[in-house]
């Protein structure tokens, strides 16, 4: 009987002892090729690391090397600020490059403007979607990048409401030193798919100076798209389908125009050709599909293929509901 309470008596210490052990185990710090890989994560990312140990904000809030390229997308561009941006952009200590800001509804000129005071180096400008901006404010923003012989390269400002011819020619003549070069080279398409993908374009070599243009068709300042479809490009200009998206509707599978006899609809509401339509996996109960940007909103289903979307799994919740409520 004493033996076994001695052993009783132990086993609580040398499980105690263990734990012990085990707590003052010092963390080890991060790998290596984490600080190396910090320069080429995303802002929401690169944030998110910041948090992870002592180690990894200081090398987030000491290394300029991160913060010279910053691009808000989503999540982050519905709640950015003036203050959040100009918190982040300080980073760069004045050194910033690149400055894209997708669809950051909140943004204003002022904040634009303060921002670009500190960095008045940019080269690349993309603030396409952010309705907070003005005309003017933009072309300020461009003046001031402008000056002392400081080039701004690329321009991306679709989605900013109230442009004019006259404000594009007053862009186009603080970027025609970059206008002039782009002439002598081979005109790039811009295709309505691709160009939906704002995050894709930024850093690319063959970028338009600036994103917008007069439409041949409306004679508005908006994004004029190229046809994807090989029987168009071989059109003479006066019968050629260029024109922005209110002009001339585009299939969001692969950006060619859609004649109103091959018009197809998918759940999401995009617009898809009869080609890409039968393509794309469709609806176990509407029959029809989602475009591949839209594609993780389908539900799975019961069935060994297919998928059901969220307006049929809405409307069967609240059928259901109903039906328990009676």
């Amino acid at each position: 009987m004493e033996t076994s309470m001695k052993m009783m008596s132990i086993r609580p210490s040398s499980s105690i002892s263990s734990v012990d052990s085990i707590n003052e185990e010092e963390p080890r710090p991060p790998h290596e090729a984490l600080f190396l890989a910090l320069a080429y994560l995303p802002l929401f990312e690169l944030l998110a690391m910041s948090v992870v140990c002592l180690s990894l904000r200081d090398a987030v809030n000491k290394d300029i090397l991160p913060w010279l390229n910053i691009i808000v997308d989503r999540p982050l561009n519905r709640r950015l600020s003036d203050e959040i941006l100009m918190k982040i952009t300080s980073k760069a200590n004045g050194r910033l490059t690149t400055l894209a800001l997708i669809n950051c509804v909140r943004i204003t000129n002022a904040g634009l403007q303060r921002v670009i005071e500190k960095n008045p180096f940019i080269k690349k400008l993309y603030i396409p979607g952010c309705t907070g901006l003005s005309p003017q404010g933009v072309i300020e923003a461009v003046e001031k990048l402008s000056e002392n012989d400081h080039t701004l390269e690329i321009l991306h400002i679709s989605g900013v409401y109230n442009i004019t011819k006259e404000h594009l020619r007053t862009l186009h003549s603080h970027l025609k030193l970059n206008s002039s070069r782009q002439n002598e080279q081979k005109r790039q398409p811009i295709l309505y798919h691709k160009a939906r993908h704002y995050p894709v374009l930024v850093n690319r070599e063959n970028d338009h100076s600036i994103d917008v243009e007069i439409c041949p068709s409306c004679s508005e300042v908006r994004m004029v798209f190229d046809c994807s479809k090989q029987l168009c490009k071989g059109k003479p200009p006066a019968r050629c389908c260029r024109g922005c998206y209110h002009c001339i509707p585009r299939c969001a599978e692969c950006g060619g125009c859609i004649q109103p006899e091959e018009m197809e609809d998918a759940v999401c509401n995009d617009m898809l050709c009869s080609d890409c339509w039968l393509q794309l996996p469709k609806c176990n109960l509407c029959n029809k599909p989602y475009c591949r940007q839209h594609a993780n909103l389908g539900s799975n289903s019961s069935c060994s293929s297919g998928f059901i979307c969220d307006i049929c799994q809405y409307q069967n919740q609240k059928c259901y509901s109903e039906e328990f409520l009676n």
